[in-house]
């Protein structure tokens, strides 16, 4: 394939964009190519500056569950653009779609719109220190919660360490507040909390880690996470931007049957434009301003566009059997990778939950970061480049969950099972 304007427009970003892109991952810099710069979408099929087409299974990072461009989505948002974009004053859609959140998502109650999935963890975490009188908090390793201050930290040289910054600009007198843990380890989380009695205000978690590819709960983690923060009066945050809506319509709380105390969303429920929220318990919500003390604001939150996109996005997700078939998609186009890997002879380890999944070039389990961590990079960037080659657009990283949406066909699939035959016979 030609990808000569990408590279252009691509040099020319640089001159005016740090590294040429507005967020990090988009560089394609851990497979060693330029990115492609896109120019358009329709369902699940994505074109570039260069007029090539492939099948997406990145999604914009996940919102795009119902494909791109969908018919309803372009309606209701043109139709509200004509009596404006944003007023920063309420609007009647802000109750419709909060409504419907709170009707779908077991542990909401009440929920306060934002605009985007770190505004909503960190508003989460303020809050919850503010309804405990707690400083520290808890997350774990290869979990992602946006580039809140707070959540750019990485474990240290044990789970039972103090966290440090992970980069550069946090002070790591506030970062040592946040302590890291080990995904499916509860054993690394009593550690922490024993030396910490008292003092933890929340635990934030993934239920399905999806920032370190698509890492499942092991059977008992979730219980034993809300079982632990039960007993010690802390706060459990699942962080469901990712999952929320996408593995279930409940999300993965519905899913595992786990109510955490509070929940943040995004993505899907904007319907692709941005947007984020949290939500939790009654008696938590309401100590957030103007109800109580807990201050946070924001003058896009909840605006007309995203929220008329969100509710006709989850107008269509609550249709019966939308679940159901995006399900039979999923597990046929990731089951076809694996058995393309096998048939190949080469080594993969491959996680599914719902419409979110992975494939880790790795030959053992992956069940947290340090398991995660050990795939071969380098052996998923000839993959990666191999599958964009056979019109096949993958995340690019070992460590992102690729996504399904009800736009992919029979066809679709087939044709990415295809292209992961050919291309796993290369690299092996």
């Amino acid at each position: 394939m030609n990808h000569k304007r990408s590279s252009i427009l691509f040099q020319q970003a640089k001159a005016v964009i740090p590294g040429g892109v507005n967020s990090p991952v988009r560089a394609f810099k851990s497979v060693g190519a330029d990115p492609l710069f896109i120019k358009k979408a329709s369902g699940c099929t994505i074109y570039d500056e260069d007029d090539n087409c492939f099948v997406d299974y990145v999604g914009s990072w996940g919102p795009m569950i119902i494909g791109h461009c969908h018919p309803d989505i372009i309606k209701t948002v043109q139709d509200t653009m004509t009596s404006g974009a944003s007023f920063g004053a309420p609007t009647e859609r802000e109750t419709v779609l909060a409504n419907m959140v709170i009707d779908a998502v077991p542990s909401i109650e009440m929920v306060r719109m934002v605009s985007s999935g770190t505004e909503a963890t960190m508003s989460a975490i303020r809050l919850a220190r503010g309804y405990t009188g707690r400083d520290k908090i808890m997350k774990f390793s290869g979990c992602y919660h946006g580039h809140s201050d707070a959540l750019l930290v990485k474990a240290g040289s044990g789970a039972a360490t103090f966290g440090v910054p992970d980069s550069p600009g946090v002070p790591a007198d506030f970062a040592k507040h946040t302590l890291t843990a080990e995904f499916n380890s509860l054993e690394s989380v009593r550690v922490l909390i024993a030396n910490h009695k008292e003092a933890i205000a929340c635990i934030i978690v993934e239920p399905v880690a999806g920032n370190m590819g698509t890492v499942p709960p092991r059977e008992g983690f979730l219980e034993g996470l809300r079982e632990i923060c039960t007993n010690e009066g802390i706060v459990l945050i699942f962080d469901e931007v990712m999952s929320g809506f996408r593995v279930a319509y409940g999300g993965a709380q519905e899913l595992y049957g786990v109510t955490p105390d509070m929940t943040t969303l995004g993505k899907i429920i904007g319907g692709g434009l941005p947007v984020g929220a949290f939500g939790g318990t009654r008696e938590i919500m309401e100590k957030l301003s103007p109800s109580g003390g807990v201050y946070q604001a924001g003058t896009l939150s909840g605006n007309p566009l995203a929220m008329s996109a969100g509710i006709a996005t989850l107008n269509i997700l609550k249709q019966p059997g939308f679940y159901a078939s995006l399900e039979e998609k999923s597990r046929a186009v990731a089951e076809g990778i694996s058995k393309a890997a096998r048939n190949a002879g080469y080594p993969i380890y491959s996680t599914r939950v719902g419409s979110m999944f992975c494939a880790f070039f790795n030959k053992n389990e992956v069940y947290d970061w340090p398991t995660a961590s050990q795939c071969d990079t380098k052996a998923f960037a000839k993959y990666f480049l191999a599958m964009l080659e056979e019109g096949v657009y993958l995340a690019p990283s070992q460590f992102e969950t690729a996504f399904v949406s009800a736009a992919h066909t029979e066809k679709d699939i087939e044709k990415t099972i295809t292209a992961a035959t050919k291309c796993f016979k290369l690299i092996a």
